[in-house]
This record gives C-alpha cells, sequence and structure tokens, in this order.
C-alpha cells in the first residue's frame, strides 16, 4: 500500500481512532509511517507479520 491509499483511509478515520495497516517491506514500509508521522498521525506499533509482511498500526490525532 503506497502512502496515496493509506492517507485516503487515515482521513476517514474519526480523531482518536486506531487502525491497521497491511505493507510489503521496501519502500512502502519505510514511507508510509514516516510519512504518517510527520503528518501528525502516532505510529503505534508496527510488526511483522509473515514473509515480506507487516502491519502498522497507526492513530488519528
Amino acid at each position: 500500500m503506497t502512502f496515496v491509499k493509506a492517507k485516503l483511509h487515515l482521513e476517514q478515520l474519526k480523531p482518536g481512532d486506531t487502525t491497521e495497516i497491511l505493507l510489503v517491506a521496501g519502500e512502502p514500509l519505510d514511507n508510509v509511517p514516516r510519512t504518517a508521522t510527520e503528518q501528525g498521525y502516532q505510529v503505534l506499533e508496527s510488526v511483522h507479520v509473515r514473509d515480506n509482511i507487516h502491519k502498522l498500526t497507526i492513530k488519528k490525532p
């Protein structure tokens, strides 16, 4: 998932809501948490799920 797709999803959340996003290792895993943090979201957790898949938990301020 790219940050554009993640951002569209994050914008639908209400303040205080959390969501989980699945990302592949590499550029998405580098860019999505960094950009989300820069835009004021709180990255609560990043967990390796399997193979090159990671689960990112993000909270909307």
